[in-house]
């Protein structure tokens, strides 16, 4: 008796469906067909040992199994369910009336029980633009299904009760999940807020700026100065997700394997900070079997890199062209996959080895050379790319012991967000465009038209700081920011002179 059962495999950020096909045949031994991987091979003894365990009939002759289409390659433990349903069904001990009605994923234990999956809300989406009624999944996986609408989502403990609930003798509780009550309980629920930082106002309002522009930043100061600190309250200055940002965010999660037992829909922008041991492909993406990297995880969210300089040079290179495009192509001989990766980068580093150069107390111990060795170990194509460059200095006893609350990052965020909302308004027009830091060259001379001051000063800074092309551009970008902040629609001169001071890095001499 041949079966069919229905399933999808992941690419990308998105998925295509798979039909499993099983057929009770002659064959001198069970074979799985349609280019499956050894973890799909291997289904067949995990299969067999759960079906033997809980007592269900066991196949009576041996059976093919096909994925289709099959000459796409079909990897991961996920298709135990699907796998295991067909071969029932093949040997009759199933109804299988209903089988085209429901997506099945999951991956089966040695004593039936349903283990978490990747990609569950990607298959989910794909079930219900093709018209199918439900999807039976392990119980983990289930609330992260049941953010699709329309879509009945059923969440299974092992493959006794999926089998049951087949045959109609037992019911799967539907899983249902108010994702916009959800998603607006949660958006503005942080942990850390910028009223603990002592100090540091002009800090402070540089990463406001960064905030209301989606600009990139690297702050540069010693070691203790508050770097880390301010860099992982970013995210509670930055305009909340909105649905369909949540929606896309969730998805490269739920294909890497990153959402927790029970989670449904990200609420907050994500904060990525991988450590600076990383190789390039888990920076990047790829791999034998493609997974998003961590410039993917941190799409509509922030990625800091703390230390920017002990990074290896060829990490730090392949970000070049996802900070201009904001999405990242995979290419390898047998595929290519592209995943966004629209990240703010927000990077800190020591100004020097010991980490004590240009220190108001401390002496630096480290020669000139030295100093200028550890700079360069960041390219300057990168740098260009980095639109604002930050100095911090230690905070002084008398701040530290202030008793006096800083300024909460809810009121920060509410001035992130006006401004914000007046570039969603001037770029209504241009749907891949939602801040200052991603127009084009060509809307800096609709959007950032300088006055004659204006001009005079920006080209006596490009001719003293020796800029380049793409930092004008990235000038032009900060003092647009700033004006908007202002509720400006001009960009005055102390706009400009503000967005000149955020390049220090390019200031001539900065290194000796």
């Amino acid at each position: 008796m041949l079966v069919k059962t229905f399933a999808a495999i992941v690419q990308g950020i998105d998925a295509a469906m798979v039909t499993v096909e099983a057929n009770i045949t002659g064959a001198n031994h069970t074979m799985i067909v349609g280019l499956p991987d050894n973890a799909v091979r291997e289904s067949y003894e995990r299969i067999m040992s759960a079906i033997r365990y809980n007592h269900l009939p066991l196949p009576r002759k041996e059976v093919v199994i096909n994925m289709a289409p099959a000459d796409v390659r079909k990897e991961g433990s996920s298709f135990d369910l699907p796998i295991a349903i067909g071969i029932l069904g093949a040997n009759d001990n199933i109804d299988t009336t209903d089988l085209d009605k429901y997506f099945l994923m999951g991956e089966i234990s040695l004593d039936g029980t349903l283990n978490q999956i990747k990609g569950a809300l990607p298959i989910a989406i794909l079930a219900r633009e093709l018209g199918f009624k439900g999807f039976i999944l392990p119980k983990e996986n289930a609330r992260e299904a049941a953010v699709v609408n329309n879509l009945e989502v059923y969440g299974a403990e092992n493959l006794v009760d999926v089998v049951k609930f087949i045959n109609r003798e037992k019911t799967l509780e539907t899983t249902v999940v108010n994702t916009r009550e959800e998603f607006y309980a949660h958006s503005a629920n942080f942990e850390m807020d910028f009223a603990d930082v002592k100090g540091q106002e002009s800090v402070k309002r540089a990463l406001e700026v960064a905030a209301a522009g989606g600009h990139n930043i690297i702050m540069v100061g010693p070691p203790g100065a508050g770097k880390s600190m301010m860099a992982k309250r970013m995210p509670s200055i930055l305009p909340p997700l909105t649905l369909n940002e949540a929606l896309e965010t969730t998805k490269i999660h739920s294909v890497a394997g990153k959402m927790g037992g029970n989670t449904s829909l990200l609420a907050q922008r994500p904060f990525r900070s991988p450590h600076h041991t990383i190789s390039d492909v888990a920076l990047v993406g790829g791999g034998t079997f493609p997974q998003p990297g961590e410039i993917s995880l941190a799409h509509n969210g922030v990625l800091f890199l703390d230390e920017l300089p002990e990074f290896k040079r060829t990490v730090l290179e392949v970000m070049r062209q996802p900070l201009e495009d904001r999405k990242i192509s995979i290419s390898r001989a047998r595929f290519a996959t592209e995943y966004p990766a629209s990240f703010m980068l927000v990077a800190s580093m020591n100004p020097c080895p010991c980490g004590y150069y240009n220190h108001p107390e401390k002496s630096c111990v480290c020669a000139q050379s030295a100093v200028q060795r550890y700079l360069s170990r960041i390219s300057g194509p990168l740098l260009d790319r980095i639109d604002m460059h930050i100095e911090i200095v230690p905070v002084p006893f008398d701040k530290l012991a202030d008793a006096a609350p800083a300024e909460k990052s809810e009121i920060i965020r509410n001035r992130v967000m006006t401004a914000r909302n007046i570039q969603q308004e001037r770029f209504e027009n241009f749907p891949s465009i939602h801040c200052n830091a991603q127009m084009s060259s060509k809307m800096l001379a609709q959007y950032c038209v300088l006055q004659s001051a204006g001009q005079e000063l920006l080209k006596s800074a490009m001719l003293r700081m020796n800029l380049s092309a793409r930092a004008y551009d990235r000038i032009l970008k900060v003092a647009r920011t700033i004006a908007d902040l202002e509720n400006s629609q001009n960009i005055e001169t102390h706009h400009l002179a503000e967005a000149i001071n955020y390049r220090n890095l390019d200031r001539e001499g900065w290194a000796g």
